[in-house]
């Protein structure tokens, strides 16, 4: 029900070291002040790019800015991303549906977008992006429900965008990996798009804000327990001693079965590994598919920072090809009645 209980946290508990290339990396970088509405206000123009920067120039890309009606009639902007050079007008295309990350309360649209665009070089895919309104300006079920507001347009726009609705995956890092996963229990309840897969990298699933990787990363991290804890107070804040809603928060929800093969990945170094683990392990409880990976010595958010660093490759690698694999297989694949 509600917000958590402010908990104390046990400053006594170790945790697994960093990879030694990311500790270098990490500790040339200035450290970031603790979060507060005042500090927000300062961090947020540094976690946005313009997508002259945020889109490589060598890239073959199609870009298209538009507004759709979320759901309560608010414009929300999208982008959507297409491979210049491909024939979409077959609608054979695959699809991501990206959602940013950012603690809900920072970022935009091409915030960590190289992410999907490897996926558009590499699969020919087209990327839709959603900027979802962020907390603490908007709360509750605004956020999830803008997501899922784009992505029903981007399922009833599949002929336009020249996408194979079979080959339809949502994907999110950070905040935008537990929308993600909000987004996907939303459309298995409303039997809206069917997903051919979630990829949820790094996702923050739960609201309670008390696993044993929670306590473990305390003060100075790149996301932190604290800075976990104002973010979602700016989600919930509204909702007050209400309950809270399992799109919202979808590591309490009751039932995870019925959903699209999923991926999920963290690092063994970061706030949001246990609840990772934990969703995979219910999921597999529940007779659903995932490949959970979690990476040793990685930190939150490590392979968006530092995506040339050694294990940065190889998890954005092993992502890519766990994709290759479903992709491969979704346009032969019937969807089941739960699916539908």
């Amino acid at each position: 029900m509600g917000q958590p209980a402010p908990q104390v946290p046990d400053l006594t508990l170790p945790h697994p070291p960093l990879d030694p290339e990311l500790q270098d990396l990490l500790s040339s970088m200035p450290e970031t002040p603790p979060l507060d509405k005042q500090t927000l206000e300062m961090i947020r123009p540094y976690a946005t790019l313009p997508a002259e920067t945020a889109i490589p120039g060598h890239l073959p890309v199609d870009r298209q800015d538009i507004s759709i009606a979320s759901f309560d009639g608010t414009q929300i902007p999208i982008t959507i991303l297409s491979p210049i050079g491909t024939d979409l007008t077959g609608g054979n295309a695959p699809c991501i549906y990206w959602l940013h990350g950012g603690g809900m309360i920072m970022g935009d649209r091409y915030s960590q977008i190289d992410i999907p665009l490897d996926w558009l070089a590499r699969f020919g895919a087209v990327v839709v992006s959603a900027d979802y309104r962020l907390a603490p300006e908007f709360s509750g079920t605004t956020l999830v429900e803008d997501c899922y507001a784009g992505l029903v347009w981007t399922a009833d726009h599949a002929t336009d965008l020249g996408i194979d609705l079979s080959k339809l995956v949502i994907a999110g890092t950070s905040a935008g990996g537990g929308l993600a996963a909000g987004t996907a229990l939303l459309a298995r309840e409303r039997k809206g798009p069917a997903l051919a897969a979630q990829v949820l990298i790094g996702p923050m699933l739960d609201h309670r804000n008390n696993t044993a990787s929670s306590h473990q990363f305390y003060g100075a991290a790149i996301w932190s327990r604290d800075a976990n804890a104002f973010g979602w107070h700016s989600v919930l804040e509204d909702i007050g001693d209400g309950p809270v809603p399992s799109c919202v928060s979808p590591a309490i929800a009751d039932d995870l079965s019925g959903l699209p093969t999923t991926y999920i990945d963290a690092g063994s170094a970061e706030v949001f590994r246990d609840e990772a683990v934990t969703y995979a392990t219910r999921i597999w409880a529940a007779g659903g598919q995932a490949d959970l990976q979690v990476w040793a010595g990685g930190f939150h958010g490590f392979d968006a920072l530092f995506p040339h660093a050694t294990l940065s490759q190889i998890a954005r690698q092993t992502r890519s090809d766990w994709l290759g694999r479903v992709l491969a297989g979704a346009a032969a694949r019937t969807p089941t009645a739960t699916e539908r």
